[in-house]
Parts: structure tokens; sequence; C-alpha cells
């Protein structure tokens, strides 16, 4: 894990903070960090969700993004029978490494999903948003800030569209999102 925290990413991988939904990752989807987030979900490491999260809130808060003081973090919710398997949310254990270390406040109770989805990687584009149509709702645990979206990957923008659609619908402003690694091929 020691070659993860001294990976270095120059500022151009990691922002994309424009548009209607701004997107903060701290490095590419490939190598030790595809593997690392694959060791996470896939081999029960949430321990490494927790570093993930603080690396993430370390390259944020050496950004200028970070004069966002009064922000709530909403991790990407797993319908309840992943997380039965899995045993955890790996965005909500990103969520709380990046919390401690910003000091933002955590909603991970503010978003449910609320129907079981097909994992996404080998789905289209078109395909992705089907797929996540009427999954999320918000629940009466409403965050008091303008709220940061937190994933672990980044690809296309569906979930967190999705996610932000809903929020925004409730009248919640949603400054944009942030993910551990973004997918080189989009």
């Amino acid at each position: 894990m020691s070659k993860l925290s001294n990976c270095k990413f120059k500022s151009r991988d990691r922002r994309s903070w424009w548009g209607e939904m701004p997107v903060f990752a701290w490095g590419r989807y490939d190598g030790q960090l595809k593997r690392a987030i694959a060791l996470m979900k896939y081999h029960n490491h949430p321990e490494l969700g927790i570093v993930l999260g603080e690396l993430l809130a370390q390259a944020w808060l050496e950004s200028d993004l970070a004069k966002l003081t009064k922000v709530s973090v909403i991790p990407i919710p797993l319908h309840h029978q992943k997380i039965k398997e899995r045993g955890f949310n790996q965005a909500e254990k990103i969520a709380q490494g990046f919390c401690q270390s910003t000091g933002y406040s955590l909603s991970p109770q503010a978003l449910i999903r609320i129907r079981e989805t097909q994992a996404m990687f080998d789905l289209s584009p078109e395909a992705r948003i089907k797929n996540l149509q009427s999954a999320f709702r918000l629940t009466k645990k409403l965050p008091k800030h303008p709220v940061l979206l937190l994933d672990d990957i980044y690809t296309v923008g569906t979930t967190v569209n999705e996610s932000a659609k809903i929020l925004r619908r409730n009248k919640i402003n949603v400054i944009g999102s942030v993910v551990v690694a973004k997918a080189s091929s989009y």
C-alpha cells in the first residue's frame, strides 16, 4: 500500500471541474489504483477504502477547490443485497476517510438504492442510464450543506448524474462529485 500513497498525479489528471456535474478524481483507473480498488471491493479489504479516502482528501485539499468549507458528502449507495454480499459499501468507506481528513460532514443515509442494478462495466452508456433509472431514493435524513457525491470509480458519469438528479429534484444543491479514480477510456 505504501506504493499507492507515493503516487502523484498531475492536476490535469485529477480535474474535470466544469459543466453540470463537475468531477474531481485522485487518479486514473489503471495500474496500482485499479488493483487497490479491486482488492478492497472483491477481496474484503474495507480498510483500503479509508486509506483511499484519505489520499483523495489530500489531493482535494491541495487543490483550489478546498476553499469549500460547509459541505456534506454523500457516498453513492449500494443496494442492501450488495452490501449483504460484500459486507460494506466501498463508497461509504472512502467517504469516511475523505471526511475525516477534510472535516466535511458525512451523510451516508441521505440517499438509498431501492432497486438492485446490474454491474455496469460492460454496459453501453445508453444501457447504463436505463439500468439506473428509478434506482435511488432520497430519505428524510437530508444534508445540511451543499453536497459532494462520492464514488470509487467514474466512468461516464451515469451513477453520479442519476444521484444528482434525485437530489436536485428535491432542491438540494449538488456542487459536484469526487472519486478515487476516473476511467481513462471515456
